[in-house]
């Protein structure tokens, strides 16, 4: 007989990669009923599961970037309602317009009706 000690010890073989670290995931009963639905039909762990969908799906950014156009209306817009609300203050003091003034709220009438124009034929 041969003097090699081999101990067997009846243990599981170790696995070649070691998942010794644990997440928690807060799920409502429905979602957790679903989760183990999802993983039985495909005859997964739940972990298995999770870790399969989260490893190989595609995630894509919730913040979103506004086109160039609607940062160039939003900046409009506001420097119309500043100039609109310069002259209800003074429209407010009860002070009387000047025909300069008279002028610049013409124009700014203007200038909103041809925004919403622009607004309406961006967005059609």
């Amino acid at each position: 007989m041969d003097n090699i000690n081999h101990k067997n010890k009846g243990s599981r073989p170790k696995k070649t990669i070691q998942r010794s670290h644990r997440l928690r995931v807060a799920c409502s009963a429905l979602e957790l009923e679903i989760i183990e639905g999802k993983a039985k039909q495909v005859q997964l762990t739940i972990s298995e599961f999770l870790r399969e969908a989260a490893l190989n799906s595609q995630i894509f950014s919730r913040q979103k970037t506004l086109p160039k156009e609607v940062l160039e209306f939003t900046a409009q817009l506001n420097h119309l309602a500043a100039n609109v609300n310069s002259l209800a203050y003074k429209n407010n003091a009860a002070q009387i317009f000047n025909a300069f003034e008279r002028l610049e709220l013409k124009q700014l009438a203007a200038d909103v009706k041809q925004l919403a124009q622009d607004i309406k034929n961006h967005l059609q």
